[in-house]
């Protein structure tokens, strides 16, 4: 199988030292079939997750010379090499759809509409990465909450807008990462995904450093989806 040639996107983690093993066990399994134009584990000062959640949206960008970055994560990366589409590109940010929010705060942008693309496990523009820190955004939270992809894609997502950055449509959006079951995504493979949920549980899980302990996750999780289908089966 001949390697799919990305060129012009750095695949990268971002995070402490910490958890630097874990990354590069992702980043590992997303070069099998793909040839990135740079690969990088970059290690970030950050303490708590509010503060790599600034990190992301104002200093990822020092580290990134090519087009595009595809951020991953170690319950979140490439899973699909055949599912890549080049529209992707076309699009200044694309990650796993969102669900349909069951409150009237989630998702919904200063308008009160609400937004479907987003996720941290995503592909971004240069110009994306870049824009915060050379506008001086402002740094503020979403209903209290500091997650990078709510800021850029619903809480900040006009200012992003107002500046020439296009964010992907939903029915692509699925082909290019899921993160929860929606029936938008039904019967599509994914190029990558994030969180084992739903049919997700597949994939391997590189949170944990020790062999044993995702070994046991694994089991556990395939304990719990038998479970729920004998649960649907029997209805109780």
């Amino acid at each position: 199988m001949n390697k799919l040639q990305l060129p012009n996107v750095t695949l990268c983690t971002f995070g402490s030292e910490k958890y630097k093993e874990q990354h590069q066990n992702a980043l590992d399994y997303s070069t099998k079939n793909i040839e990135f134009g740079a690969v990088k584990n970059i290690i970030a000062p950050t303490n708590s997750i509010d503060e790599w959640n600034k990190a992301i949206v104002f200093d990822l960008g020092d580290h990134i010379e090519t087009d595009f970055a595809l951020l991953i994560h170690p319950d979140g990366f490439v899973v699909n090499p055949e599912s890549w589409n080049d529209e992707f590109l076309k699009y200044d940010y694309i990650g796993a759809p969102f669900p349909i929010p069951k409150d009237d705060i989630t998702f919904r942008d200063i308008n009160g509409k609400i937004q479907r693309v987003g996720n941290s496990v995503s592909l971004r523009s240069k110009k994306l990465l870049d824009l915060p820190k050379k506008i001086n955004m402002e740094w503020k939270p979403f209903h209290g909450f500091y997650n990078e992809d709510g800021y850029i894609c619903v809480n900040m997502r006009h200012i992003f807008e107002e500046n020439g950055c296009v964010f992907a449509p939903l029915e692509l959006a699925v082909h290019f990462s899921q993160e929860v079951p929606i029936p938008e995504a039904k019967g599509v493979t994914p190029f990558a995904f994030h969180k084992h949920e739903g049919k997700n549980h597949i994939y391997p899980n590189f949170e944990f450093k020790n062999d044993n302990l995702l070994k046991f996750n694994r089991l556990k999780q395939r304990v719990i989806n038998i479970l729920k289908s004998f649960k649907r089966k029997f209805n109780f």
